[in-house]
C-alpha cells in the first residue's frame, strides 16, 4: 500500500482546507512544489505513478529531490491533521494537553507546564481512562521535584484512588473474560433454551459482588463490544437483537452516550438494523436506518463520512426486499457522494449489488453492465479470494442467462484454473460441483430432460437449503438450479 497517496487521496474536505492554511502560515507562494505535489496527487487519486509526477514537477526522473519532498509534505500533514484533531475528543485534547506539559517542563516554565497537566487531568477524568490519568498524576509527581510550589502530596493521593479504579478495571476485564467463553462454549442459544441477557446476569453476580462495578458504564459498554462481536461470528441474530434492543434502550435512558464513544453508538445502530433485517423486521429495520442518520448529525457530523456508506447499505438491504426498484436507485445515488468514492473498495460493493439486484429483476443486460464494472476496478483485486470467487460464479450465471455460451465456457475455465486452490477447499465444495454442473450444461441440449445433469444438480441442492445459500451466495445458486429443472 502506497501511504503517501492514501493519506492525500483519504482526506475531507476540511482536513484539505485546513492543510492548506497551514502550508501558507509561512510561504504562500503560488509555485510551491508542496502544494503541487499535494494537488497532483489528489487529482489522480486513486491512481499514482511516480515518474510522471516526478517529470511534471522537475522535468528530469531524478527521485531522490521528489522523495525528500515527499518525507516533507507528509509530515506537514501529520502535523496539520494534529492541530485540526486536537479538540476533536476527550481523549485527544488530554493527550495534546500532556505533551505540551512536557514541552514547558523540558523548557523549566513549571507553571505553564502545570496549567497544562491540570487541563489533560481533566479531560482525561472526563474520559474515564484510568490509564492516562495515572500516566499524569505520575507527571504532577515528577514536576514537584523540579518546584517546590507543587505539594506533591495531594497528587500521591490521588493516585492512590485512580489505581483503585484501574484495579477496578481489572475486575471487569475478569468479569468480561468469564463471560466471553461461557457464551463461545454456549454453541447455540436456541437449541439449548438459554439467553443471552441471563448468562451476562449469572456472570456478572458471580465474579463481582460491587453494585458500582455492575453499574459501571465501563463494563457495560466492554461487554457490548464483546457480547455483539461473538453473536455476529455465531450469526445469532435472533440473540443479537434482543439484546442490542435492551442495551440501546437503556444506554439511552441514563445518558450513557456522548461525544467520546459517539462511534459506539452508531455502530450498535447499524448492528442493530442488521439484526433486525436477519429477522425479517425490515419496516423496524428501516425505522432505526433513519435513528441512525439523525445519529451521524450529532456533534456537528462528527462520524459522518465514516457512517455513510452503512447509512446507505441498511436502506439497500431492506429495500432490495421490500422495493428493488427503490434500492436500485439508492445505490446510484450513493455511488455519487463523495466520502464514498473515496474509499474505491465501497464503490466495487455498490456495481456488485446493482449487478445482483438486476438479475433479480431479469434486467440480466443491466446486471452485466454492473459486474462488468465491478470487476474493472482498481480495488476489486484487493478483494478477498473467496469473494472474487464468488463473484466470477455470479457473472458466469448472468451469462447463462443471456446465452453467452461462448464467453462463459471461456470465463469457467479461466475460474477453474485461478482458483484451483481454493477450489479444492471442504469450505467451496459447492463451487466446485457448480462448475461441474456449469460445464454439463453447456452441452445439455435440454436441462430437463438430461438425467446426468439432473442428478448431480440433486445432489448440490442437498448440501444446504436455499436459506443458507441465500447467505453464503452473492446469487443464491439453489434457486438457480432448482429453477433450471423444475
Amino acid at each position: 500500500m502506497n501511504i503517501f497517496n492514501q493519506v492525500i487521496g483519504l482526506m475531507s474536505k476540511e482536513e484539505v482546507r485546513h492543510l492548506k492554511l497551514y502550508l501558507a502560515r509561512t510561504n504562500n507562494h503560488n509555485d510551491r512544489k508542496d502544494v503541487q505535489l499535494f494537488d497532483l496527487v489528489r487529482k489522480k487519486f486513486p491512481e499514482y505513478d511516480e515518474e510522471k509526477i516526478c517529470l511534471q514537477l522537475y522535468n528530469h526522473d531524478d527521485k531522490n529531490v521528489l522523495y525528500r519532498l515527499k518525507n516533507r509534505l507528509l509530515e506537514d500533514i501529520g502535523k496539520s491533521m494534529s492541530v485540526h484533531y486536537f479538540d476533536n475528543n476527550a481523549f485527544a485534547e488530554s493527550q495534546n494537553y500532556l505533551a505540551l506539559s512536557r514541552i514547558y517542563q523540558q523548557k523549566r516554565q513549571f507553571d505553564i507546564a502545570f496549567y497544562y497537566l491540570k487541563k489533560a487531568e481533566k479531560k482525561s477524568i472526563e474520559l474515564h481512562n484510568a490509564e492516562l490519568t495515572d500516566t499524569i498524576y505520575g507527571e504532577y509527581i515528577k514536576l514537584a521535584q523540579e518546584t517546590d510550589s507543587i505539594n506533591p502530596e495531594q497528587f500521591i493521593s490521588k493516585r492512590r484512588e485512580n489505581r483503585k479504579q484501574l484495579l477496578r478495571l481489572q475486575e471487569i476485564d475478569d468479569v468480561l473474560a468469564v463471560l466471553r467463553y461461557r457464551i463461545l462454549v454456549s454453541q447455540n442459544f436456541s437449541a439449548h433454551n438459554t439467553q443471552v441477557l441471563e448468562v451476562m446476569k449469572k456472570t456478572i453476580n458471580e465474579y463481582t459482588q460491587s453494585d458500582d462495578i455492575k453499574q459501571s458504564p465501563q463494563l457495560r459498554f466492554k461487554i457490548y463490544h464483546a457480547l455483539s462481536r461473538i453473536l455476529l461470528q455465531q450469526h445469532d441474530f435472533k440473540s443479537l437483537e434482543k439484546y442490542l434492543l435492551t442495551t440501546y434502550r437503556s444506554f439511552l435512558k441514563e445518558n450513557l452516550f456522548n461525544k467520546s464513544n459517539h462511534e459506539t453508538k452508531l455502530q450498535m445502530l447499524t448492528y442493530l438494523i442488521n439484526s433486525l433485517f436477519k429477522n425479517g423486521k425490515i419496516k423496524q429495520s428501516l425505522q432505526y436506518t433513519n435513528l441512525l442518520k439523525e445519529a451521524m448529525d450529532e456533534y456537528s457530523g462528527l462520524m459522518k463520512e465514516k457512517y455513510l456508506f452503512y447509512y446507505y447499505n441498511s436502506l439497500v438491504i431492506n429495500y432490495t426486499a421490500s422495493d428493488k426498484e427503490k434500492a436500485i436507485e439508492i445505490l446510484e445515488q450513493a455511488k455519487e457522494e463523495k466520502a464514498i468514492k473515496q474509499l474505491p473498495i465501497y464503490i466495487v460493493f455498490i456495481y456488485g449489488n446493482l449487478a445482483v439486484i438486476s438479475f433479480d429483476l431479469k434486467k440480466y443486460k443491466e446486471a452485466l453492465k454492473n459486474i462488468v464494472k465491478m470487476r474493472l476496478q482498481k480495488s476489486y483485486e484487493n478483494l478477498d479470494e473467496a469473494m472474487r470467487l464468488k463473484f466470477s460464479f455470479a457473472e458466469m450465471i448472468i451469462r447463462f442467462e443471456l446465452n453467452d455460451m461462448e464467453y462463459l465456457e471461456t470465463l469457467l475455465a479461466q475460474t477453474s484454473k485461478t482458483f484451483s486452490t481454493i477450489l479444492q477447499d471442504e469450505d467451496y465444495k459447492r463451487e466446485k460441483l457448480l462448475a461441474e454442473i456449469m460445464a454439463l450444461m453447456l452441452d445439455a441440449n435440454n436441462l430437463v430432460k438430461n438425467k446426468n445433469l439432473n442428478e448431480n444438480i440433486t445432489e448440490f441442492l442437498s448440501i444446504i437449503s436455499s436459506k443458507e445459500a441465500a447467505d453464503k451466495d452473492i446469487i443464491n445458486y439453489n434457486d438457480w438450479l432448482e429453477a433450471k429443472i423444475r
